[in-house]
Formats: C-alpha cells, structure tokens, sequence
C-alpha cells in the first residue's frame, strides 16, 4: 500500500511529495521520482480513485479539440477572421466554419463579424504546432452582442460553474443576467451595468478565493448583501 502526504483540495507548489508506492498513478502537473510522486506546477491536488494531478493555478489556457470558447476578433483576412481566446496562439475562424451560404474572395466578411467583436466558437482542430482553427457552427455558437468579457484563469472554470452548474446558476439568478463561460477563462456577462458588475464582483471572488471551503455560502451571502443601487461605477 502507498501513502498519500496531500489531501485532495490542497495547494502545492513545485517540488511538493504527493504521495509514495506504486499503488499511486502520476497525472497532469505530476511526476515519479522512484516510488515517490512530485508535483510540478503550483495548484490544487485532486484524487481520483489512484490517480493524481494537480490543477494549474497560473498560466495561459491551453486549447484542447472541442472546447466551447470565448473570443474576440482582432484582425479579418479575406477569408477567414483572427481571434483572440487567451491561448499562446491566435485563433482561426475559416469563413468556411462560419457561414453556410457561399461567399466570395472579395467579400467584405466583416458584415458577419467585425473587429472587437465577441463571439462563442469551438476549437474545431489544434495542430502539431499548436495553431488552432475555430468554428462557430454549431448549436449556442454565435455573435455576443453587448455585456461585458471578464477573464479568469482557465483551471479556475469549474469551480465558478459549479457542481451541476450549480454557482453559475446562483449568480444568474441573484443578479439577473445572462452569463456564458468558456472553457478557455474568459466569461461573457450580460444585464443592467449595475447587475453586471455585481455578477462580476462575485466572479472575481470565486478566483481569488476557489480553494477555500465554505464559497458558495460567502458568495451568496455577498450577493444578497450587496445591492444594485448600492454597486458603484467604474466597470469597464
């Protein structure tokens, strides 16, 4: 039998022993010296029957084949679109994954998405050198019009979602606003400004303090306590 020294939910940073013997399987972030497992990033431990990993706390998002993101257009070409997701590498929406109706080489695409523009796309492919194409076919893929694009780090998305969709679904419901979160961090709010920032408040709140006990409780508690008319200005 093995031993493990860090419990599940724990912070570690480089260099810390998770666990000892063979009964013990190293995964994402960790690494077998011997019998002994290290980790080697700063996170959060998790525990799955034998297995262990460590959750990232830091770093850009890395994209994976499937992942439903947010992004931003930055530049148009003459048949595709370049998008910002928070990746090392830009994002590439083909006009061909974007519209269904034929288009031409002299089009001006930017009737369908224009610079500065926020959109729900997936990551359709990730090459060997990790460019990665996008899609926006497909159903809940689509311009995001108005709202505010707030980011946070990607290993942080399920506990802001929650179980079941459980967190996300409170400050929905708290605030009345429609919020969609990407699996690259990057979370799109929509309602009154005031509302917004209040959901935003509490996004914040559930990065900064996601390895704690006892959040879903504090961030209702700050919900409730902060009110509408009582959320100042400033949020960009």
């Amino acid at each position: 039998m093995g031993n493990l020294f860090i419990s599940a939910g724990k912070i570690v940073i480089p260099g810390d022993l998770l666990a000892e013997g063979i009964d013990f399987i190293p995964s994402k972030n960790c690494y077998r010296d011997g019998e002994k497992i290290y980790s080697s990033k700063v996170g959060i431990v998790e525990v799955s029957g034998r297995v262990i990993k460590v959750v990232s706390l830091s770093g850009k998002y890395i994209p994976n084949k499937e992942d439903i993101v947010i992004g931003v257009v930055q530049d148009i070409g003459h048949n595709f679109w370049l998008v910002d997701i928070g990746a090392p590498n830009i994002g590439v929406l083909p006009v061909s994954e974007a519209v269904s109706e034929y288009v031409s080489q002299s089009a001006d695409i930017s009737r369908y998405f224009d610079v500065g523009e926020k959109l729900v796309a997936r990551v359709n492919r990730v090459s060997r050198d990790n460019s990665v194409q996008l899609s926006t076919r497909g159903p809940g893929l689509k311009k995001l019009s108005g709202g505010k694009v707030v980011r946070i780090t990607a290993s942080k998305v399920p506990r802001l979602i929650g179980k079941k969709g459980s967190m996300i679904s409170m400050i929905k419901e708290l605030t009345n606003t429609e919020i969609f979160v990407g699996q690259n961090g990057w979370v799109w709010v929509k309602g009154d400004p005031k509302e917004e920032l209040r959901a935003i408040m509490a996004i914040y709140k559930i990065e900064e303090e996601s390895h704690t006990h006892g959040l879903t409780d504090r961030v209702q508690e700050m919900l409730k306590g902060i009110k509408g008319d009582n959320v100042g200005e400033g949020a960009e």
